[in-house]
């Protein structure tokens, strides 16, 4: 009940976000944010840190990736954190595989000419993962994809292989079965299970499917017991969170850039992973761990 109702509040926030969004003035910064609980925290960390330096800051969270990209673009939002991996894929069409250097190089290169920076990417990344119940990761051994993908190889073949994922995977073009082909993951279509993301970290917890797709910084990786598999042949790209900001923007503000970098620089995997826990396992606030965030990291 208490995640249907984060849910709800989600998405009314989303709503009330697209209608309130209003272009940006200089004396006022326009943080803009997406709608899971990841992107509620950087929005809310980005927006109390700023304002501790002077500067007025609104906030507009709860947005989908298209509409907030569609914001800043039209400049109706001045900053932003967006990941890498969804400004090529999402964004720019692009779906060779690149390196997560050489994927920051390129979206910072196809928005400069649009008047967008991408500032110095954070050790955030938060891509897909495979993952498994602890316990039976553990009793088989195993540790890599490549690992899960022999195990069923080698078990009977009329065993079921339970694999948990949400339906836009199951059918995008490099979603399922590029990952079958490169990984030699042998599934019948029986074996795959559909289902909303926040369901499959449930399904991993309770040990009803033998894996599961999920987002490697999601708290409940931690809280339900859930060991992330190694990607040991490069199958899913790199999402590097990063502080994306309006080039007039940074021209009126000259601190704001190295403000921004040394936050970045503060955020990676494992520290996000927990700020998700506290909010989604333990029902902390967002302000509240924003502000413990900032109480606790040295800034300029």
């Amino acid at each position: 009940m208490i995640r249907f109702l984060k849910c709800v509040m989600t998405w009314l926030l989303a709503g009330s976000a697209l209608a309130s969004v209003v272009p940006a003035h200089a004396a006022t910064l326009v943080v803009g944010g997406k709608n899971f609980t990841e992107q509620l925290l950087l929005a809310e960390i980005t927006s109390q840190y700023l304002r501790s330096r002077g500067y007025t800051v609104e906030s507009r969270s709860g947005l989908g990736s298209v509409l907030m990209r569609s914001a800043l673009e039209n400049r109706q939002l001045d900053i932003v954190w967006d990941y890498t991996g969804t400004a090529l894929i999402v964004y720019n069409r692009i779906h060779e595989k690149l390196d997560p250097q050489t994927a920051y190089r390129r979206v910072r290169d196809l928005d400069k000419p649009r008047g967008l920076v991408w500032l110095k990417p954070s050790a955030l990344n938060n891509t897909y993962a495979l993952a498994m119940p602890r316990k039976r990761a553990e009793r088989d051994g195993i540790r890599t994809i490549s690992q899960l993908a022999a195990k069923i190889r080698q078990d009977d073949p009329h065993k079921r292989h339970w694999f948990a994922m949400d339906a836009e995977f199951a059918n995008r073009p490099d979603g399922l079965r590029p990952l079958q082909a490169l990984y030699d993951l042998r599934l019948r279509r029986s074996d795959v299970k559909q289902m909303d993301s926040g369901l499959v970290y449930t399904a991993l917890h309770n040990d009803q499917a033998m894996f599961g797709l999920v987002y490697t910084t999601d708290g409940r990786i931690k809280g339900f017991g859930i060991t992330v598999l190694d990607d040991d042949l490069g199958f899913f790209p790199a999402y590097n969170a990063t502080p994306v900001v309006r080039r007039d923007v940074l021209d009126q503000h000259p601190e704001l850039a190295k403000q921004l970098d040394a936050l970045s620089a503060q955020i990676n995997s494992e520290v996000m992973s927990e700020m998700n826990k506290r909010v989604d396992i333990d029902e902390e606030s967002i302000s509240a761990v924003a502000a413990d965030f900032l109480r606790t990291h040295a800034l300029p």
